[in-house]
C-alpha cells in the first residue's frame, strides 16, 4: 500500500513530535506523578495499563504492533467466579474523570518518543478491529497513529465507525502543518475548555469494538467474526514471542 507523502511528514512532522513530547514531560511531569499516585492508591498495581496496537505499515505493507500505555481507568473488580466485571461496573467515577478529560492518555507521549505514535494521527485501534478492516480502510495505517486525530475532534466514540475511519481516511489525505495545528486547538478546546462533561462520558459508553460492531449491525457473519479473533489472536502471540525482552 501506498499513498503520496509530502515535504511536511517526511521531514517535519517527526522533529514537531519529539518537541512536543519532550516539552509535554518538562512541563508536566508533576501531573504524570500526581495521577500516577493518584491511580495507585485508587486501583492499586498497576499504574499503567499496557496494550497492543497496530501502528504504522513497514515497507512490505505488514502493520507494526506496538505497546501502547495509559494510565490506568478500570478497577479489577471479579464476581464470585473469579471474571472481571462488565467494563461499565469498573469504570468509577474517577475512571470516567480520567477518560473525560483524556488524561489517560498523556502516558503515549513516551509512545511518541519512540517513534510509534505522532501527537496528530489516526487513533490506533486494537488489533481485533485491524483484522476486520479491508484494504482501502488500512491506509490509515500508513500514517503514524496519533495522540489526537480528525475522527475525535469530529465526534470521537459518539459517531458510528463508519464515520470514524472514513475522517482517518481524509486526515490522510492532506497531512499539513495548519491542518495538524487545527486538530490540536480543537483538541483542547474539546477536552479542556468543554463545560459539561457529562457529554464526553456519554460518548465513552456507546464505544464498541469494530468487529463487535460489524457483527451487530449484521455486516459480518458470526463465522468470518470468530476467524477473525483467532487470527488476531494469532498476530498478537506472534508479537509477545519476538518482542525484547
Amino acid at each position: 500500500m501506498e499513498r503520496k507523502i509530502g515535504f511536511y511528514e517526511r521531514y517535519v512532522k517527526r522533529f514537531l513530535d519529539i518537541l512536543c513530547a519532550c516539552l509535554a514531560i518538562f512541563f508536566f511531569w508533576w501531573l504524570f506523578l500526581l495521577i500516577a499516585i493518584i491511580v495507585r492508591i485508587r486501583m492499586g498495581k498497576p499504574v499503567l495499563f499496557r496494550q497492543m496496537r497496530p501502528g504504522r505499515m513497514d515497507r512490505h505493507g505488514k502493520e507494526q504492533i506496538f505497546a501502547l500505555y495509559k494510565f490506568r481507568s478500570m478497577t479489577e473488580e471479579r464476581d464470585e467466579k473469579g471474571e472481571l466485571l462488565p467494563d461499565a461496573v469498573r469504570l468509577g467515577r474517577f475512571g470516567k474523570m480520567l477518560r473525560a478529560t483524556s488524561l489517560d492518555e498523556i502516558p503515549e507521549v513516551f509512545n511518541i518518543l519512540k517513534g510509534e505514535m505522532s501527537v496528530v494521527g489516526p487513533r490506533p485501534q486494537l488489533v481485533k478491529d485491524l483484522v476486520f478492516m479491508d484494504e482501502a480502510t488500512r491506509m490509515r495505517h500508513t500514517a503514524r497513529p496519533g495522540l489526537t486525530g480528525l475522527a475525535q475532534v469530529r465526534g470521537r466514540n459518539a459517531i458510528v465507525w463508519e464515520e470514524r475511519l472514513q475522517w482517518d481516511l481524509r486526515y490522510i489525505e492532506k497531512v499539513t502543518f495548519l491542518n495538524d495545528l487545527r486538530i490540536i486547538l480543537e483538541t483542547v478546546k474539546k477536552v479542556f475548555i468543554r463545560s459539561n462533561i457529562t457529554e464526553t462520558n456519554k460518548e465513552l459508553e456507546v464505544s464498541i469494538d469494530y468487529g463487535d460492531w460489524l457483527l451487530a449491525t449484521g455486516k459480518i457473519t458470526q463465522e468470518e467474526y470468530d476467524s477473525g479473533i483467532r487470527l488476531a489472536q494469532a498476530m498478537m502471540q506472534e508479537w509477545n514471542e519476538k518482542k525484547p525482552g
